[in-house]
């Protein structure tokens, strides 16, 4: 785990909040993005580094999608946790329009615009978690709670294994 001192959209907006992080920095191979292969790079389990996912509903639209990255995002329980009838993540081309960030580096801080964000309940099992810091090759290290705090979200059952 090496640490860095970069700063993103998303850094800055914890920063705002005085939410106490780390910027974590790991080398970023184009073809293989996992959240399991980046985990492996910071030495983490892929359990406590999160990735985020964008998905749609069909009442509400737009919302992200926070689980372990070892896990799948579990539709129905993202459907059920948002109020929707049916919810799907969104195609490839319509992540980077939506959010603002490219696959690999999205996060649900400092979206383009402000969507609801559903986090798996696993996060609060840890001190510390790993999520993208709005770049590829950059993850924000901090608590569970100030992610919490910061992105609003709501916590519930999505991850499937």
């Amino acid at each position: 785990m090496i640490k860095a001192s970069a700063k993103t959209n998303a850094a800055r907006i914890l920063d705002r909040l005085k939410l106490p992080y780390q910027v974590l920095k790991y080398d970023v191979d184009p073809d293989d993005l996992a959240a399991d292969s980046t985990a492996a790079k910071l030495g983490l389990p892929p359990e406590q580094v999160f990735k985020t996912l964008v998905a749609r509903g069909d009442r509400q639209g737009v919302c992200l999608a926070v689980v372990p990255g070892h896990a799948q995002l579990d539709l129905k329980a993202l459907a059920s946790l948002a109020g929707e009838r049916k919810v799907d993540t969104v195609p490839l081309k319509d992540v980077q329009p939506l959010t603002g960030y490219i696959r690999g580096g999205v996060t649900a801080l400092g979206t383009k615009k402000t969507y609801p964000v559903y986090v798996d309940e696993s996060m609060l099992t840890f001190d510390q978690v790993a999520v993208s810091a709005g770049k590829r090759g950059l993850m924000l290290w901090l608590a569970p709670q100030d992610y919490l705090t910061a992105t609003q979200a709501t916590l519930g059952p999505l991850a499937r294994l």
